[in-house]
């Protein structure tokens, strides 16, 4: 059978079993085993267990479960709370500082902790009534809240990042400084649209803020100040030479845990049981998936699918950009449906020899994609964020925290035409802090 032809029932038979229910781990294997069976013969099966633990064998994996303990250390305190009020606090005289508030806590909590859903929970549970009580618009108070939690994804230190870097083989260092512009992009590009609706749609007379004493604005400080050291501690110790990320993340894990423990009190082995029993799951979740995707990527190198489409796509007579709008409306249907570490694990194998042929940057290219699986965060049928918010304003409908996202959701397609005209945004830093890439 023709590679292409025998891609394409590849294609149609993930998506066959992915929606069946199985997990996704699970799945790619299933798919993997079934199409080496029938095209390569039982032999091919010797290697699969040799591939699936082979992929795991990876030093740089050592840092996904650090990280995620890092994030759960942080996300199990009220770290979010205190970082929102910190902010609440200093940008009282602000106009609008209430929801530049919310989107700067989104921002650097997301950072710390690397989870959009806990982002969402713990500055959504103050920052969305506080915001109602002011007069800001619903949409615009849920709706500032569900993107400010993806951007956890992109900020540094970022698993997702960790994954493609993984995936692709490319570094993890450049992959964190790529998302640091783009990162404060999509900040600003969110706190303008939030300004704008707000002052356009809002109780003018109920925006205005409380004021707070100089006691009031530094007594906050020692509770959220060590979080973002460590952060800058972290970022410090990777481009400066003095550890790998895998180390950096270890000794970061550590110092959250302890930081939680000594200011937050979080004694109790109980508490901590379940920061390290969540930690684990998450990890053995990723882990897993990486190894399926592994055999997965063996099978389409196997049947010559890669390397076909590959091949195919050089012979083409398109405009790389035309191609590269094909690519993005892809990843945005795939994020509708799936998380992004699978999309990511699912998809390199295949989309990194199209990219490159068609001359894109890999590090350009892995901004692009995260920000694509950020809109599916915020956008139905999955649209986790959609979701976790209405769990915690279960008065605001559904609807309403659709419609009041979907401005954000252009806010992102923006940020992407904006890399595509300037890429220099995700690649100018790190190619100034670690040099050309060769």
């Amino acid at each position: 059978m023709d590679p292409l032809t025998l891609g394409a029932f590849v294609a149609f038979s993930t998506i066959i079993v992915l929606f069946s229910g199985v997990s996704v781990a699970l799945g790619l294997l299933i798919v993997s085993t079934g199409f080496l069976m029938v095209f390569d013969g039982m032999r091919s099966l010797e290697l699969l267990p040799e591939i699936l633990f082979g992929k795991l064998d990876n030093f740089a994996l050592l840092s996904i479960p650090m990280f995620i303990i890092m994030g759960s250390s942080i996300a199990s305190t009220r770290a979010g709370a205190d970082l929102y009020e910190a902010l609440e606090r200093w940008l009282t005289r602000v106009p609008g500082g209430l929801v530049i508030s919310n989107l700067g806590a989104c921002a650097l909590f997301a950072a710390m902790s690397g989870s959009s859903p806990a982002t969402c929970a713990a500055i959504g549970k103050m920052g969305i009534p506080e915001m109602r009580k002011r007069g800001y618009p619903e949409g615009v108070a849920a709706g500032s809240i569900a993107a400010g939690g993806t951007l956890g994804i992109l900020i540094p230190p970022s698993v997702t990042m960790i994954v493609y870097g993984i995936a692709t083989e490319t570094s993890i260092g450049r992959l964190f400084l790529a998302g640091v512009i783009p990162g404060l992009l999509l900040v600003a590009l969110f706190m303008a649209w939030s300004l704008y609706s707000t002052w356009k749609s809002g109780n003018r007379e109920l925006l205005a803020t409380g004021s707070y004493s100089w006691k009031e604005k530094f007594e906050i400080l020692p509770r959220v100040l060590p979080f973002l050291f460590i952060i800058v501690g972290v970022l410090y110790a990777m481009y400066g030479g003095v550890a790998t990320p895998s180390e950096t993340a270890a000794v970061g894990a550590l110092l959250c845990l302890l930081i939680a423990m000594v200011i937050y009190k979080l004694w109790n082995p109980r508490d901590l049981w379940v920061v390290l029993r969540d930690s684990t799951k998450e990890s053995v979740m990723i882990l897993f998936i990486i190894a399926a995707a592994g055999v997965f990527s063996y099978m389409l190198s196997s049947l010559y699918i890669t390397q076909s489409i590959a091949n195919w796509i050089g012979t083409l007579d398109v405009n790389p950009w035309v191609l590269m709008g094909f690519v993005n409306v892809f990843l945005l249907i795939a994020g509708f449906f799936l998380p992004p570490v699978a999309v990511i694990l699912m998809a390199a194998p295949i989309l990194l020899p199209i990219i490159t042929t068609a001359g894109f940057d890999p590090i350009w290219f892995a901004v692009v994609l995260t920000i694509n699986m950020e809109i599916g965060l915020i956008s139905p049928p999955v649209g986790l964020n959609l979701y976790v918010i209405n769990g915690i304003a279960p008065d605001i409908s559904l609807k309403t925290i659709l419609m009041g996202s979907l401005p954000f959701v252009a806010c992102m397609v923006l940020a992407i035409i904006l890399l595509c005209i300037f890429p220099g945004l995700a690649t100018w830093l790190p190619d100034a802090v670690m040099g050309a890439a060769l």
